[in-house]
């Protein structure tokens, strides 16, 4: 499947995305396809990009930058998004340096090699994917046995929420994952 809605040329984007694209470019040796995926609608994707910063760069809490990306790759999974599972997935194996971690929790998050904490912070963000309206005060209580707070519960909900909307944007459009992403974290980083 190709993208339904084709990609902007880089050179006609406003300059301050133009410079965010190229410095991704930069770091990562490609540009991210969604980066160009939701850039034909620039006041959208300086929306996506500021609130996806703010709940992926966030320094502080109990959730690492691997729980991060192991919580969209878990939920992105349920909510079928290619892309977002190849993406995520991929920087997942690398924050977390276990080259199989992001199948398995792509796959069955229940039988997967992680801590009991990763798996509570998983049980609560499915349930946050699947079925938000239920979700009570055993939920949160099921965090805090795992030396989470309602800041983190917060952070997890928000950040499961942000990805449906990404995933699904995602699936709408076609968008596909890069073919570097599949590598990514499986194999050593060839040298310069």
């Amino acid at each position: 499947m190709t993208t339904r809605f084709p990609y902007p040329d880089l050179n006609t984007l406003p300059q301050d995305i133009q410079d965010r694209i190229v410095e991704v470019q930069s770091k990562a040796g490609f540009i991210p396809n969604v980066f160009l995926g939701f850039a034909r609608r620039p006041a959208e994707w300086r929306a996506f990009f500021a609130y996806h910063d703010a709940l992926m760069l966030k320094d502080g809490g109990n959730l690492t930058k691997g729980d991060r990306e192991m919580i969209v790759t878990t939920t992105s999974a349920a909510n079928q998004c290619l892309y977002c599972v190849v993406a995520h997935g991929a920087i997942l194996r690398i924050y977390e340096k276990k080259p199989l971690v992001a199948d398995e929790v792509a796959v069955n998050y229940l039988k997967a090699d992680i801590s009991p904490k990763q798996r509570a912070m998983l049980d609560f963000a499915m349930k946050v994917c699947n079925a938000a309206h239920t979700v009570g005060d055993a939920d949160f209580d099921a965090l805090h046995q795992h030396g989470m707070d309602d800041e983190d519960a917060w952070d997890i909900a928000a950040i499961t929420a942000f990805f449906g909307l990404s995933n699904r944007m995602a699936s709408v459009t076609g968008m596909q994952p890069n073919p570097e992403f599949f590598l990514m974290g499986r194999v050593p980083k060839a040298k310069s």
